[in-house]
């Protein structure tokens, strides 16, 4: 696979789509689930909301870097959607009802373009790109297994 392609992963909520958008915008849940986030520190006031910025603070192994996220669409219980513009990647949470459950859903599209710092960064500190996309697919599983056993307790 190449590392270019579109990441995905999506798991069922046993709980109604409101309570999956309070575990998903607690980003102290976000934090602990994720493989790589440690976590997102916002950096103007007004709380999550479109335009708001966020530094996501990273690690692998003995790498630690931030991004620069900026929250690009945020529709109530349904999606989720900030552009890490430091990498290029634009990540996509959906929610959506099935009966008294949800689907919960994380894409991150091929990118448009990845930043030539995140393409050094990538080979110098995180194995390639190909390993780091491989990494992040799976990490993406890890983070939303984590979110659904919140949300299901």
């Amino acid at each position: 696979m190449s590392a270019d392609r579109e990441l995905a992963a999506e798991v069922t909520v046993a709980a109604p789509a409101a309570r999956v958008w309070q575990v998903l915008t607690d980003f102290r849940n976000l934090a602990a689930a994720s493989p790589e986030l440690m976590a997102m520190t916002p950096l103007k006031p007004g709380g999550l909301r479109e335009g708001q910025w966020y530094v996501g603070w990273n690690r692998r192994k003995a790498a630690v870097w931030p991004t620069r996220n900026v929250v690009a669409e945020v529709v109530l219980n349904q999606r989720l959607v900030w552009d890490t513009t430091s990498s290029g990647a634009r990540w996509i949470y959906q929610l959506a009802p099935i009966g008294d459950h949800t689907r919960l859903s994380l894409r991150r599209p091929v990118p448009r373009r990845l930043t030539s710092m995140s393409g050094l960064f990538a080979t110098a500190f995180l194995g390639g790109a190909q390993s780091h996309a491989d990494e992040l697919e799976a990490g993406m599983r890890t983070t939303l297994e984590y979110l659904k056993s919140v949300a299901e307790r």
